[in-house]
């Protein structure tokens, strides 16, 4: 089980046998409120229609939307995780509104949109790195020690980050403006053997 803040890169983690939503649940719950806790105190909610508006922007754009309570505390965080039956239960879904957590789901096959997944192969491949643990006990604990040894220099992730400016910068290089168009080819032209002048 993974939580993974982008903001500072830090991973709570935590190895089980088995993933129920009872087990993932009781362990969100009290990992979200160790991370409310360390927030700034929330902010008393004095208009009721504004920080509802607040809430429904986080909506707007989904197919699929879920009913909002009727009662709302200030909005302290968002959650965004896979988009699976178990994490869209009637209880979870009230008990993190109800702490100001605003739930996201990732579309369906979008899995690759939840950072988690990111981090959790970044963390699998150092804790494997050629290993083969013996029993699932043993990978646990390479997989916390890994974790705990990443919390030690937490590397921020951000959107559009360091490795798309990279990307970008090649694909830049591979594209050769023509006469200061905005028209580019792939390959420039072979250099001409005469000479051709006009006016």
């Amino acid at each position: 089980m993974t939580l993974f803040e982008p903001a500072t890169g830090t991973v709570d983690l935590q190895p089980t046998v088995r993933v129920t939503n009872l087990v993932l649940h009781a362990w969100l719950e009290e990992e979200l409120q160790k991370k409310l806790a360390a927030l700034p105190p929330a902010i008393p909610v004095t208009d009721p229609e504004a920080n509802r508006g607040q809430w429904a922007t986080w909506q707007e754009g989904l197919s699929v939307r879920f009913t909002l309570p009727e009662q709302l505390p200030a909005l302290r965080a968002l959650l965004v995780w896979d988009n699976l039956a178990g994490h869209k239960t009637a209880a979870i879904v009230l008990w993190l509104c109800a702490h100001g957590i605003m739930p996201l789901y990732t579309p369906l096959g979008g899995s690759w949109l939840n950072m988690a997944e990111s981090i959790q192969r970044i963390l699998k491949r150092r804790a494997l790195a050629g290993q083969h643990p013996e029993s699932g006990q043993q990978l646990g604990g390479w997989l916390q020690a890994v974790a705990s040894h990443w919390n030690q220099h937490p590397t921020p992730f951000v959107w559009g980050g360091a490795r798309q400016q990279r990307r970008t910068r090649c694909r830049e290089r591979q594209r050769h403006r023509l006469g200061g168009s905005g028209a580019c080819v792939q390959q420039l032209p072979p250099p001409d053997n005469g000479s051709f002048h006009g006016k």
